[in-house]
C-alpha cells in the first residue's frame, strides 16, 4: 500500500489530500469547512468524479475527519475501499522550535514538545493538534507523521538566526528567527535542481515564495542558510497584510500617539497593513495590478514597495551565499503575476540575472511552470508551482 493522507489542519478547517504516492498521484482533496460553526460543510473533489459539496455539521475537528475519512470510502464518489489503504498520515504543523530540525513519527513525546512551541504559535499550533488528535483516535495503528513549516530553517547558521537583543532573550525565552514556508522553500528548490539537471548541494538558490503571507529563502548546496521572516510570519517582505520589517521604535509611537493597546497595535499590523494598507484597496494582488493599470496611484505605491523589497532580498541572499546559480518564483503572486517578477529581477543585471519578458508573459497555464530567463542569462529564473501536500507525502513515505 502506497497511500499517504495529508492532513492540514486550521482552527475551524480541515484541508485533505488523498495521494498515491507511487506515482505521485492526488487521488482525492478537500476541505471540511466551518468546524465548530453552524453550517458547516465539506468540499471533495477526486481525479476521475464530479466534485461533491457535502452539507453536515462539524462539532469539532474528530466529526470532521470522520466525515473525511467516510467519503473517502464512500462507493459513489470515495477512492478507496478499506482504511487498510491508507499506509500512513502526514500532518503539517506550523511551530516545530528548535525541537525539530526534520519531520519525526508522531508518539507521546512528540506531542508534548509540538504542545510546548503553543505560544509560539497560538493561532496555529492548536489546530494542528486537534487534527493530529482526531486522527490518532480513529486510526489509532495507522502511522501518523508531523512534517513542521520550521523544519527546513534549522540549517540556519547563528549569525542569521540571532536578532541583537541580550543574549538571555534568546536562551530563556526562544527568542530567534526561526523561518516558516519551509516545505514549500525545500520542495521548489529540489524542483528547480531537478530541472536543471544538477545536484541540489552544487547549487545556490533563492526561493520567493510569494502568496498573500510572503517569504524568501537561500537555499545554499540543499540546506536553508537564511530566511525572511522570523521569530512570526510578521518579519520580512510587507505582505497581503502584513507589515513586515519596521523600526520596533513604530509601535511605541504609534501606541502614543493613536492611543492603542499593544493588541490593537499587533491587530493593525498582521491585519490591516502590507499592501493592503499601502493601498488603502485591497490585500489581493489581483485587484491591485488592475487597479495600477487604470492609474491608481497608490495601487502603485505598493506593488512599487512590495516588489523593491523582493529585489533587496534576493541582493542580500546572493551577498550572503557568494553568488547565486538560480531565482524560483512560487505561490499564489510568484506564479501568477508577470509584473512583480519582472520588477523584482530588473536592475539585477550585474548580477548576472536577465529576464526573457515573452517568456515570463506566457508561462504555460497547464504546468505554470518553466524558464523566464533569457539565453544570455547567467542566473536561472524559473517559476515553480509549489505543492506543500506532496512533499508532505514525501517525508511520510521516508519516515514510514
Amino acid at each position: 500500500m502506497s497511500k499517504i493522507l495529508i492532513i492540514n489542519a486550521g482552527s475551524s478547517s480541515l484541508k485533505y489530500q488523498l495521494i498515491d504516492i507511487e506515482n505521485e498521484e492526488v487521488l482525492a482533496k478537500g476541505n471540511a469547512e466551518r468546524i465548530g460553526i453552524p453550517n458547516s460543510c465539506l468540499k471533495h473533489t477526486t481525479a476521475e468524479k464530479e466534485p461533491v459539496e457535502l452539507q453536515t455539521e462539524f462539532s469539532n475537528h474528530e466529526d470532521a475527519i470522520k466525515m473525511v475519512i467516510e467519503t473517502l470510502l464512500n462507493e459513489k464518489y470515495g477512492v478507496i475501499k478499506d482504511m487498510s489503504e491508507i499506509s500512513a498520515v502526514g500532518h503539517r504543523v506550523v511551530h516545530g522550535g528548535e525541537k525539530f530540525s526534520k519531520s519525526v513519527l508522531i508518539d507521546d513525546e512528540v506531542m508534548a514538545a509540538i504542545k510546548e512551541n503553543i505560544e509560539l504559535a497560538p493561532l496555529h499550533n492548536p489546530a494542528n493538534i486537534m487534527g493530529i488528535e482526531a486522527c490518532r483516535n480513529l486510526m489509532p495503528s495507522t502511522p501518523m507523521v508531523a512534517v513542521f513549516d520550521t523544519a527546513f530553517h534549522q540549517t540556519m547558521p547563528r549569525k542569521a538566526f540571532l536578532y541583537a537583543v541580550p543574549y538571555e532573550t534568546y536562551e530563556k525565552y526562544g527568542v530567534r528567527r526561526y523561518g516558516f514556508h519551509g516545505t514549500s522553500h525545500k520542495y521548489v528548490a529540489l524542483r528547480a535542481a531537478q530541472l536543471l539537471g544538477k545536484p541540489i548541494e552544487e547549487l545556490k538558490i533563492i526561493t520567493c515564495h510569494l502568496g498573500n503571507g510572503s517569504s524568501i529563502t537561500a537555499v545554499k548546496y540543499g540546506i536553508s542558510v537564511d530566511t525572511s521572516m522570523g521569530f512570526t510570519p510578521l518579519e520580512g517582505l510587507p505582505m497581503g497584510t502584513r507589515s513586515g520589517n519596521i523600526d520596533p521604535a513604530i509601535i511605541g509611537y504609534i501606541m502614543e500617539k493613536k492611543n492603542l493597546t499593544h493588541e490593537q497595535v499587533d491587530e493593525t499590523l498582521n491585519k490591516k497593513s502590507g499592501v493592503l494598507g499601502l493601498s488603502g484597496i485591497s490585500s489581493d494582488f489581483r485587484d491591485l495590478t488592475s487597479a495600477a493599470q487604470k492609474g491608481v496611484e497608490r495601487a502603485k505605491i505598493a506593488l512599487e514597495v512590495f516588489n523593491y523589497q523582493v529585489k533587496k532580498y534576493i541582493g542580500s541572499y546572493a551577498a550572503s551565499m557568494g553568488g547565486v546559480d538560480c531565482i524560483v518564483f512560487t505561490a499564489g503572486i510568484g506564479e501568477n503575476t508577470p509584473c512583480v517578477r519582472e520588477e523584482a529581477c530588473s536592475d539585477l543585471e550585474f548580477l548576472g540575472i536577465y529576464i526573457d519578458r515573452k517568456r515570463n508573459e506566457s508561462i504555460p497555464k497547464d504546468k505554470k511552470e518553466g524558464f523566464i530567463s533569457s539565453d544570455c542569462s547567467k542566473v536561472a529564473v524559473l517559476v515553480i508551482p509549489t505543492n506543500e501536500e506532496l512533499m508532505i507525502a514525501r517525508e511520510t513515505m521516508e519516515l514510514i
